[in-house]
Order: structure tokens, then sequence, then C-alpha cells
């Protein structure tokens, strides 16, 4: 799955000949999952149509402060290009004439497409297309190197046939290798990248007999969301999941299904030893039936007992092992919370816990939000309040960041 899934790009076409090609330009970024909304220069219009682009990219095409119909009317819509600055996640402009490098390396702003540049606050990049001796003269040189300055991404032109008939440097990249560059530059920025997390998730079944079982209520939803917080800032991620409906959307996502506490415990130990930093978030039942029949246990007697013992505790096992590995825990408590939950730092040589109490409206098993408590090993406390799980992912993302950053 590309990493500009779910990403808002705003595409800037200036006039020239390379222009027929952001046709393509844009079915590979909606193909990759992006959200594609288009400004055109005016004389961007001669090459390609803004019906083509509004088909494709199924949004409005943008290339005047004003709607054309609407210029005779007091009333005129106006297209705000600071609204649209602020939506994108990135620009680009492709192609990029050596006219409106130009005007954005010295903030000449006669456009539409100029006016979206300035209020941009996002990543820009821009993908030059012009002819060879353009290309090389020392005013584009100039503009290369202003924008650059300026934080924008160039994505270099290719060497090939250009319009002129003339064959050289100055051809437009193509639109599978600028999708490919925005992507590699991306995946290369991620804080995470080239870092290992290996999470848990879910509950786990242990048997009593072929049909029936012991567990909990865990949906797993906290774990995947942290799996997938992790996975967008560039981690590799082994998601070691218990039984649950949730799925793994992410080329960066690992999934391991496993059902009992015996196969997490194998999992993780497989696991561990290769990963930058732990998250144990799987609800593991603490016991499970000493004896398992393979036969449905039928139902005769009034009372019916069932000897437990007890399950690997997988945490503890990991923080005997652990080496340099960020170790973090989970705890969920009903009484004594933060007391229970610092025994467990010191017991099991956790690096953080995060806190749940089932006392608190909104957390817990079964709901979209939770309300956590992060306590490191220094015992510094950090109530947080009522969130979604995927903002307490987020919380608990940053707290690696912040360990790798010190």
């Amino acid at each position: 799955m590309s990493v500009l899934r779910g990403k808002n790009i705003l595409l800037g076409i200036s006039g020239g000949i390379a222009a027929y090609k952001t046709a393509h330009l844009v079915r590979l970024f909606i193909k990759a999952g992006a959200h594609v909304r288009v400004v055109m220069t005016p004389a961007s219009k001669d090459f390609i149509t803004p019906l083509t682009l509004s088909t494709l990219s199924k949004n409005p095409v943008y290339s005047s402060f004003f709607n054309d119909e609407d210029q005779a009317e007091d009333n005129a819509l106006w297209n705000n290009h600071v609204e649209l600055g602020l939506w994108a996640d990135l620009m680009l402009i492709a192609p990029a004439t050596a006219n409106t490098l130009s005007k954005m390396a010295n903030g000449n702003c006669d456009n539409f497409l100029i006016a979206c540049y300035l209020s941009a606050k996002c990543p820009v990049y821009f993908a030059p297309a012009m002819d060879l001796d353009m290309y090389k003269h020392p005013s584009t040189l100039a503009s290369f190197h202003a924008l650059q300055q300026f934080g924008n991404v160039m994505i270099p032109a290719e060497s090939g046939e250009l319009a002129s008939g003339l064959t050289g440097e100055g051809r437009m990249a193509e639109p599978e290798n600028i999708v490919a560059f925005i992507e590699a530059d991306i995946l290369g920025k991620l804080p995470l990248r080239g870092k290992k997390i290996m999470i848990t998730a879910g509950p786990t079944y242990e048997a009593i007999d072929p049909v029936r079982f012991i567990g909990n209520h865990s949906s797993g939803k906290m774990g995947f969301d942290i799996a997938q917080c992790a996975a967008d800032l560039g981690a590799d991620v082994v998601l070691i999941s218990g039984p649950t409906h949730l799925k793994a959307n992410h080329a960066n996502i690992k999934l391991i299904r496993v059902v009992s506490a015996q196969e997490m415990y194998e999992a993780c130990h497989e696991h561990f030893s290769s990963s930058d930093v732990a998250i144990c978030a799987a609800a593991v039942a603490d016991y499970r039936p000493k004896n398992v029949s393979d036969q449905k246990i039928k139902k005769h007697a009034s009372e019916f007992q069932i000897e437990l013992e007890k399950t690997p505790d997988i945490l503890a096992s990991l923080g005997k092992i652990k080496e340099n590995q960020f170790l973090i825990g989970f705890a969920l408590e009903t009484e004594n919370e933060i007391e229970n939950a610092q025994l467990k730092i010191q017991k099991k040589n956790l690096d953080l816990i995060v806190l749940n109490s089932l006392r608190d409206a909104g957390s817990g098993f079964g709901t979209p939000t939770n309300q956590v408590t992060f306590i490191d090993a220094e015992n510094k406390i950090e109530p947080k309040p009522l969130q979604t799980k995927e903002q307490v992912a987020m919380d608990i993302i940053n707290k690696i960041l912040a360990h790798y950053d010190a």
C-alpha cells in the first residue's frame, strides 16, 4: 500500500506540452489512494482540458480566482486559494515551466496557481519541463536554487526527445517516476523509518474443549490503532493478534494471528530479539484449563468444575531478556491503579506502562475511546484526558519518538 494513501495532493499544472501527461499522473495518485485537486494556469488549458482532469480527480478544477460563469454577477463565487493551500498534505507543480518557476522563486503572484503555492503550508515538489537550453539557462538554474533554498523539493527532469525535436535534458519526469520519487522522499523522512516495532493486540482464547473457551471482551482495536500509527510513520510493524475481526491494511504491517496465550508467547519470543520496540497491548488470559478435553463436554451434572493453571507471563518474560528494546506494557486495573501499575513496571522491567481503569467512563473493552495514564520507569505519572483510541495510539508513538530523540 502506498504511503500516499489518504493524503490530500494539490496538483498545479502550468502551460507546457508535458501537461498532457498529468491525466495519467492524476490516475496514479488516485490509484495510490490519494485525494487530488487540480489547479491550472490559463495557458495549461491549451494542452489538456479541465474536464478531463475533473473527471479523473472527481473534483472541480481551479484556474482563476472567480468561477468564469459567475464573473458578470455581483455575487461571483471566489475560489479560496488559502483554503486549497491549507487543505493539501503536499503540493506538486508538474509540469513546472521556466515561467512558472521564475514566478514561484520571485513571488510574482499573477495567477491562481502561484497564489495557492504561496499559501501552501505543506511540502512542495516541482517537476521542471522545458527545452534543453532553457533548462540550462542561468536564470532557470537560479530559480532551481532559490526554490530549493525555500525548502521545495525538485524532481529532476529526464533526458529524452523534446518537443523542439532536440534530444537532451529537460523532459518532465514520467508520471510513474514522479509518484515513485515522492513516495521515496516521504518514506525517507518518516521518523520511525528503519525501526522494527512488535505489537500484541486482542484477546487470547484458552480452550476448554473443541467448542468452548475462556476469553475476554478485548476487540483488539487499541493494538491495531497503534500498529497503523507506527506504520504510517515508517516503522516495520509485526502485529501479533489474538482472535479479532479487525484487519491490518498497511504494507508495513506483518499480521500474525494466534489464538492462545502460548501461541502469542512463542510468536513474541520469535520476533522480540530483532525488535527495537515492543508494545504489549493484548489482553492475555491469566489462566487456562489444565486439561483440555478432545471431545465436547456433555452437560450431565448440575455443577461443573475446571482446574486452571497460569498462562506464561509474556510481558515479564520479555522484560527478563530485554537488551536495548523499549518495552511498553498495558495495565487494566479496577483498584489501587497507580500502585499496581508501578509495581508492574519494576517487576516486569518496563520502560513505560499505559494504565487503563475500568472505573473511567468511556474506557476499557469495546469502546472507541480510552482514558489512560502514562507511568515511566522513573515513576513520572502523566494522566491523559478521554480520547479516541487513535489519539491514544499517537500519544504512545510520541513517547517512542521522544525516547529516540533523548
